[in-house]
Parts: C-alpha cells; structure tokens; sequence
C-alpha cells in the first residue's frame, strides 16, 4: 500500500517508490482559498483569479466555463462564476471583494485549458480589489497544501 499522500508539488515524471502518485501543482507565489480558487498580484489593485490544480483535477474534464460580467461589483466568497465537467457543475467564488475588470475570453470556446494549464491560459478574470490587506487573510502555498492532504 503506498502511504505517499495524494497531493504534493509538482506532477510526476514517474512512478515514485512503486506507488503511481498524482502530485499537484502548486505554485508558491500565489495565495489559495479553502475553496480551491488561486490568487496573483497584478499591477496596482488588480489579481488574477482562477482554480487550483487541485481543483480542476477533482472536477475531471472542464467542459464549460460561465464567466462573471466585466464591471460587476462582486463581495468576498460571492458566487460569481461556474465550471461545468463531465462530472458536476461548480461554483467559483470571489476571493477577494472588488470589481471585476477582465475575463479570460478564451474559456469560452477552450474550457478545456482549465485542465491543461489552470496557473497560466486558464485563469478564470481580474478583479480590481477594493482592499489590498484583505489579501493577508488567505492561504499561502504551505497552508493550501495542508487543506488539499488532511
């Protein structure tokens, strides 16, 4: 029985100490919710949300992304957008209160980069946060892993 947990850093290249170990990704410059949305500092007050490695990997193939409006007012832990899988239909929620200023366009005719690279083409928008030291409040990569392994 392999007694590796589940999730660490990176994927895999290979099998690990005879166990087929699926390891997540899961960049340490980021900030992370208990609700598997990722956080990066843009420019100014904006960040670019999307889900986790982890996330997107529980929800099986993307194959729809609903995207919240540009200029919506959107409160912390809002449900503000969705990603439909071959498995299930799930809420996204906003990490942070602000307002959105940009979505990624490309999910709508490519969900599927969801899968294939959540950190960089599947980022989900950009809000422009109203409070830049609400960001304290969340998860750093070492506390997210703990969560995604309990």
């Amino acid at each position: 029985m392999c007694l590796l947990k589940k999730f660490l850093y990176k994927k895999p290249k290979s099998n690990i100490f005879g166990c087929n170990v699926a390891l997540m990704d899961t960049p340490k410059d980021l900030k992370y919710t208990s609700d598997h949305e990722w956080v990066r500092i843009e420019e100014g007050n904006r960040v670019k949300i999307g889900i986790t490695d982890f996330a997107q990997d529980a929800l099986g193939d993307i194959v729809y992304v609903e995207l919240p409006d540009v200029n919506r007012v959107v409160a912390a832990n809002e449900s503000f957008s969705e990603v439909e899988s071959t498995k299930s239909v799930s809420d996204i929620y906003a990490p942070l209160a602000g307002k959105v200023v940009e979505v990624n366009d490309v999910l709508s005719q490519s969900p599927e980069k969801v899968n294939s690279d959540p950190y960089g083409e599947g980022w989900i928008c950009v809000i422009e946060i109203s409070d830049k030291e609400s960001m304290e409040s969340m998860l750093n990569v070492q506390d997210y892993l703990a969560l995604t392994v309990a």
